[in-house]
């Protein structure tokens, strides 16, 4: 288990707190930002999607809701039936709802756009579910990191039927899961430095990486191929449908790179620092650029693009805050 990892029907509507950029004169890269701090305190958000409603969705790992925001701050806050349940990743269903696992709970939770939750538990004991997508056949697929030991990939209906698939590679610990341009589902194996490839069918493939990268969040590129971070490794990894793979190192040491998305208004790959509370940019040629964030945006987690003029999402696991990146911007502040 990353060390990382372990950090983590009631409705409440909270005002919007004023958009705050970082201040004033601060040296550097910087990204302007709307930034929301969450009604929960401590609630340990990681991950973010955008929902059919123009809202942006949020599991809130420690403080055990679903969250909702507008771009203009109003949120809502909805708490999981079952009690530390975790939630974890979450993705916008082929039904027009939202989805979420539950890393403790061992369930896979559906919540509607008006507040409704009904769990799915997860045959296998102690799963540790992460990451969700929506997969091309109109089911719902995640990551099972600690699946009978090996770890398994997921899949569940929008009825809630299950199956699942064992890793080959023993306590291989998927973490990220993505659909890729070939139809196939790819992943990443955090412990066994590696990357897999699962066809609806449930046939795996694993393309080995260097020892101790740590691959942990992935996503498909506007190029044709997949792009993942790595943790330990702190680089930014390439591989294409065929498996051919290039990393990228990241400027900043030790910057733990955590979840990568690509951004709606430039084409471009953005992913979250970490440890070093920056959100960064990457093109497909490789050039990297990386923003300085707000302090509710520290140790920033999930991020999705979405609504808004900002086209990307960011949640901070230690500010306990949210935000739309705006207009990010080279040199030091007027």
């Amino acid at each position: 288990m990353a060390k990382s990892k372990l950090w983590g029907a009631t409705v409440f509507l909270a005002c919007a707190i004023i958009a705050t950029p970082l201040a004033q004169g601060q040296p550097g890269k910087y990204c302007n930002t709307a930034v929301y701090s969450i009604p929960t305190s401590n609630s340990r958000p990681r991950g973010v999607a955008a929902g059919p409603d123009g809202a942006l969705w949020f599991t809130e790992f420690r403080g055990n809701n679903i969250g909702r925001v507008t771009i203009d701050g109003s949120f809502n806050e909805y708490a999981v039936p079952t009690p530390n349940s975790e939630p974890y990743g979450i993705t916008m269903g082929p039904d027009g709802e939202l989805w979420f696992t539950e890393y403790s709970g061992n369930k896979v939770g559906r919540i509607t756009v008006a507040g409704s939750i009904r769990e799915y538990p997860i045959p296998t004991p102690g799963s540790d579910s992460q990451a969700i997508t929506t997969g091309p056949d109109g089911a719902l697929w995640f990551v099972e990191a600690q699946g009978s030991g090996n770890g398994k990939i997921g899949r569940v209906t929008t009825t809630g039927d299950f199956t699942e698939y064992t890793v080959p590679t023993p306590y291989s610990q998927p973490s990220g899961i993505a659909v890729g341009p070939d139809g196939a589902l790819w992943f990443t194996e955090w412990n066994a430095f590696k990357i897999g490839r699962i066809t609806i069918a449930g046939s795996i493939t694993e393309y080995p990486l260097a020892s101790g990268s740590e691959p942990l969040w992935i996503t498909a590129g506007p190029d044709g191929a997949l792009w993942f971070t790595q943790q330990a490794g702190n680089e930014i990894g390439r591989i294409s449908t065929a498996g051919e793979i290039t990393e990228y190192p990241v400027p900043t040491p030790q910057s733990w790179p955590w979840n990568i998305a690509v951004g709606r208004r430039d084409g471009a790959l953005w992913f979250t620092e970490q440890n070093a509370n920056k959100l960064a940019r990457i093109t497909t040629g490789g050039e990297v650029t990386e923003y300085d964030l707000a302090p509710l945006l520290s140790a920033p987690a999930g991020i999705a693009p979405g609504p808004g003029i900002s086209g990307l999402w960011v949640v901070g696991l230690n500010g306990n805050g949210i935000g739309g990146a705006t207009d990010c911007n080279l040199g030091p502040r007027d």
